[in-house]
């Protein structure tokens, strides 16, 4: 193919870069992302939640995940920032009977104090002191992130030097973190893995919906290094990046037995 008519399907990609919940199913078949990660995100919830906790769902997202834990729903709740994201969990979620609210600010949650058993986190914002005051004593919180490393390999590619969007995503400084908001940890792991685009304008689409990752990313900016890319798939048949993942579960301690001084 000619340079204008690779970058009128890179342009047609760019335009179509919307999501609605969190569905990569436009790049199907086109990438592949290593999930096989050493741990089970959803067994480990399934392996603690019981019917009668209160579990909240942070940055649910479109509430894909949440629903197929099938939790009840008069005991299940979630939050959602993301205007296109509100909108769709409204009418997939509040219709079930599950309390959604609308929530930008990690670090100011509209729930009542120790309203919950669980709360679940997976690629969203927290904040431990907030969600320490939100849990139950002895209650949970269960989080898989992006790490800070994610995707880097592939960022350099289209903008050299491009900073890290969130630099302090790494494992041990997040495990600092909630051990100083009084947690206590319960398991914390780390992982690195493969991602791989098998065509250019899959990779377009992608660096457009993670737009926190490539930050200024568009065809036109970064065509010169696209056509290098196209080079790479041409010869090797895919652009290979690494994933950044961490897991933590974190518990807040029960209050500890008072004896009352004998009078």
């Amino acid at each position: 193919m000619t340079t204008e008519e690779l970058k009128t399907i890179w342009k047609s990609e760019e335009d179509c870069a919307l999501i609605k919940g969190w569905d990569f199913s436009h790049i199907h078949g086109r990438y592949e992302e290593e999930n096989r990660l050493p741990w089970n995100y959803e067994a480990i919830i399934r392996g603690v939640l019981k019917d009668e906790m209160k579990l909240l769902d942070y940055d649910t997202g479109g509430g894909e995940f949440l629903l197929t834990l099938r939790h009840p729903y008069e005991n299940t709740a979630a939050t959602e920032g993301y205007p296109p994201n509100v909108k769709l969990c409204e009418e997939r979620l509040l219709p079930l009977g599950i309390d959604l609210r609308e929530c930008k600010d990690a670090g100011r949650i509209p729930f009542a104090d120790e309203s919950f058993d669980i709360i679940i986190n997976r690629h969203g914002d927290f904040f431990p002191s907030e969600i320490r005051r939100l849990l139950k004593p002895g209650g949970l919180f269960i989080t898989q992130q992006v790490g800070a490393d994610n995707d880097r390999e592939l960022v350099e590619m289209v903008l050299p030097g491009a900073g890290k969007p969130f630099p302090h995503e790494v494992l041990q400084e997040q495990r600092t973190r909630f051990l100083d908001a009084g947690f206590e940890i319960l398991q914390a792991e780390e992982a690195f893995g493969p991602i791989c685009f098998y065509d250019v304008g899959a990779f377009v689409w992608f660096a457009r919906i993670i737009e926190w990752e490539f930050p200024g990313f568009s065809v036109d900016r970064c065509l010169d290094r696209l056509l290098q890319l196209q080079e790479t798939v041409e010869r090797e048949g895919k652009i290979v990046g690494t994933t950044h993942r961490y897991l933590i579960v974190a518990r807040k301690p029960r209050q500890p037995d008072i004896d009352l001084p004998k009078q």
